[in-house]
């Protein structure tokens, strides 16, 4: 038993699970590459099913079992196994999730690095060895132009031992071999700076690299590897974690399955839904929506925490150094696979300086027998047979047995003008090839200079950029630094001219001169939390319930948040065809109430005794009316503005107008001309610096397309008068014009936008409350009050 495990153990350790660290190979994976290389499966040629070449395999060199051996091959094919793939695969060679397909269904030839792996076997570069039934030979190790063990890595279990090595940048592993040439007594620190740490076929973040270093020196240590993920809106109500890299070997599915069994077992808090848009065009990208009301970045504090979005890597440096496992740090592995290269181009140099000696003794003898062509000729026709004829030429030329043979076999077609100058020119051409040859093999400098150079160049035909980011921060998880659920802040939740929503990070209100107020205008400002509600009222007479905790928290910049960061009304709310959005206000029950006014001049104060329903409705209003103003009073003692659009102004106080309940219809608050009706209700606080903005054009022209000549007043020129009774005129009408395109009455300094959100200026304030206006070139699609 105890010889029988030990052969056992011998054959698992040097014949199968163990890379040898020159060519960083194992048996098998060295038997496929060779295989292909004689079956002539180069990257030029047409690819073959991969069961032919385990078969190749299993018939002449391995004596194992072909899934054995095709597992090895699709290792080899796979990009996010392989840094520098070996093996070109055509058809599904696996995925991280998934196996692969069957061999008879696959086909395979060698990739491009391969073919660096096998070049030079044919120049007596490396020893061969019998195969397993000594019918054939087959190379005991690879010439390996490559440092494929660090660039690919490796992993196998033997017996009482194993390996696990990570990919690294071929770049870097070829520039840190360089200075190890130049430099054979660097420190490891030197080599650090060309190899700083892995770098995963799959990207990635490897984080804290005292375990990678500690690799580095002794050939054993352990690094953290984590998902690259950014925070982003992935609709207009969610934030989602976008997932766009994983740990090594770690699929999605592997992922997604975790974070379902965590969020089932209520382990993971503040996931609504997880999806995965990986595609072949933009890769891999796996959604994780977060439920409103979480802070994102402590979810995924989360998920780094209790899923494969955050996994550890074992280094563990084995490998086979001339036929004895070693456990070994960088150093010791770029040594290794320096010294093997330099052998490797000695032996291949000393073949070539052989093969052009023997070339140049033949061109010489050839050169020698053109000279006296006839004589030769006249020579061999006068021999017996050819053993005679060439001991004639040997006796009479003084050439060598190898030089006689090649004359007697040359053809006549040879013994031209020409072809003695090509002669005379490959001899001097293989004169300087030999002299070269000699200079590499007699300078150990110039020898090591060559293999350098050689290795620059296969780094540059082959070299990637770095795919994996280096982080020196340690730590197996994120420490969550913010609370996971979002805090139920003061907040201030928005509405734009242009219709977005959004809500402020604090509560202090919005400037109206804030560095980022200048784009769009705030028609709406409702203070709130960010756990709180608020209602939109529409044209309708309709209140519509949101919640400010769906919107987008805007950052603050200077104080004043960028409007344009805010979501659209639409993707919260559906209104039907025709309903316009006004304003938003707050449903605090203890406040004086809201204030609506209508197109027919009907002015309601509404009790703030708001159902639980999502949308009520706020007044009841007649046939063909609808609702044009709506302001949340904050005292109760503010001035209800109307303007009409024959530019009748009229305010009262808002004490004249008794609260009513949700059905009521309102009561009359100006009287108009029969052919007039109201174009603005708002509200003017009475402690405030109020301006009245009107715009006159035609009536017959399309809305929104003429700007109208603009007028700008101080609503104090305007003298209050009873409700129920006609206002004082706000705009004497020039030619031309017939009604009012535009009225707004509120508190300075008014913001004015254009359709697109673009700050329009408008003109300063006149003393004139019933002059004409001036004209403006863009037309106005809203204006605002700064937040109080």
């Amino acid at each position: 038993m105890r010889t029988a495990f030990l052969e056992y153990s011998y054959s698992v350790i040097y014949a199968r699970a163990l890379p040898d660290a020159r060519d960083g190979l194992k048996p098998v994976q060295r038997r496929i590459l060779y295989g292909m290389a004689e079956l002539g499966l180069r990257p030029d040629r047409p690819h073959v099913k991969s069961s032919r070449v385990v078969g190749e395999v299993m018939g002449k060199y391995h004596p194992h079992g072909d899934q054995a051996i095709y597992d090895a091959l699709v290792r080899l094919a796979q990009p996010f196994t392989m840094r520098l793939p070996l093996v070109d695969g055509h058809g599904n060679f696996g995925s991280l999730d998934d196996g692969p397909a069957a061999s008879r269904y696959t086909e395979a030839r060698m990739a491009p690095a391969a073919l660096l792996m096998v070049t030079g076997l044919d120049e007596d570069t490396v020893d061969y060895v019998p195969n397993y039934d000594d019918s054939l030979e087959q190379p005991g190790v690879l010439p390996a132009a490559v440092p494929n063990l660090l660039v690919n890595g490796t992993s196998g279990i033997a017996v009482g031992m194993a390996t696990n090595m990570p990919p690294h940048n071929l770049v870097e592993v070829v520039g840190a071999a360089r200075h190890l040439i130049d430099h054979p007594n660097c420190s490891l620190e030197d080599l650090m700076k060309f190899v700083p740490g892995p770098d995963l076929p799959g990207g990635g973040r490897v984080v804290g690299l005292e375990g990678v270093r500690d690799a580095y020196l002794t050939g054993r240590g352990r690094f953290v590897t984590r998902a690259t993920a950014r925070i982003e809106k992935v609709t207009a109500r969610r934030t989602g974690i976008v997932v766009t890299e994983l740990p090594y070997l770690v699929g999605p599915e592997k992922v997604i399955e975790r974070v379902k069994v965590l969020v089932q077992s209520k382990k993971l808090q503040g996931i609504s839904d997880i999806k995965d848009l990986t595609d072949r065009k933009n890769g891999l990208r796996l959604v994780i929506e977060v439920k409103n009301g979480f802070n994102a970045e402590a979810v995924l504090a989360q998920l780094y925490k209790h899923t494969p979005m955050e996994d550890s890597f074992g280094i563990n440096n084995v490998a086979l150094v001339d036929g004895q496992p070693q456990t070994l740090g960088l150093k010791d592995l770029l040594r290794v696979y320096v010294d093997f290269r330099i052998e490797v181009v000695r032996r291949r140099t000393a073949y070539r300086l052989a093969r052009r000696r023997e070339r140049l003794h033949l061109v010489e003898g050839l050169l020698v027998a053109i000279l006296d062509i006839d004589e030769v000729i006249q020579l061999i026709r006068a021999s017996d047979d050819a053993a005679a004829a060439k001991e004639r030429l040997v006796a009479v030329f003084d050439l060598s047995s190898a030089q006689a043979d090649y004359i007697l076999e040359l053809q006549l077609r040879r013994l031209t003008k020409f072809s003695r100058i090509e002669l005379e020119a490959e001899r001097d051409e293989l004169q300087r090839a030999i002299e070269e040859l000699e200079a590499i093999l007699a300078d150990d400098r110039l020898l090591r200079r060559t293999v350098s150079g050689e290795l620059a160049e296969v780094a540059k035909a082959h070299g990637t950029p770095r795919r994996t980011v280096l982080l020196e921060s340690a730590g197996t998880a994120a420490t969550p630094t913010t609370p996971l659920e979002v805090s139920d802040d003061p907040c201030w939740v928005l509405l734009s001219s242009t219709g977005l929503l959004a809500r402020t990070s604090g509560a202090d209100p919005v400037p109206a001169d804030g560095p980022r107020a200048k784009h769009d205008a705030v028609v709406g400002a409702v203070r709130t939390s960010a756990r709180g509600e608020f209602a939109l009222v529409t044209s309708r007479g309709r209140m519509v319930r949101m919640s400010a905790l769906e919107l987008p928290a805007l950052p603050p910049l200077g104080g004043a948040p960028s409007l344009s960061g805010g979501a659209p009304l639409a993707v919260y709310v559906d209104l039907p065809r025709g309903e316009e959005p006004l304003t938003i206000v707050s449903l605090d029950p203890g406040g004086p109430g809201l204030a609506l006014g209508t197109a027919h001049g009907v002015v309601k104060r509404l009790t703030p005794d708001y159902p639980k329903g999502g949308d009520w409705e706020a007044i009841g209003l007649k046939d063909g009316d609808t609702v044009v103003g709506a302001v949340e009073l904050r005292t109760g003692e503010e001035d209800l503005v109307f303007v009409t659009s024959d530019a009748q102004l009229l305010h009262f106080p808002a004490a004249a107008v008794r609260p009513q309940g949700r059905a009521a219809g309102g009561m009359a608050g100006v009287r108009l001309s029969p052919t007039a009706s109201a174009v603005f209700f708002g509200a003017a606080a009475p402690d405030a610096e109020n301006v009245v903005v009107t715009a006159a054009g035609s009536a017959d022209a399309l809305p929104g397309t003429q700007p109208g000549s603009l007028k700008v007043t101080p609503l104090q020129e305007y003298p209050a008068k009873g409700r129920g009774t006609g206002g004082v005129r706000a705009h004497r009408f020039l030619r031309g014009e017939d009604t009012l395109v535009l009225a707004w009455v509120g508190a300075t300094p008014a913001r004015a936008s254009g359709a697109g959100g673009v700050a329009l200026e408008l003109p300063p304030a006149t003393g004139r409350r019933d002059g004409s206006g001036s004209p403006h070139g863009a037309v106005i699609a809203g204006i605002g009050a700064p937040v109080r």
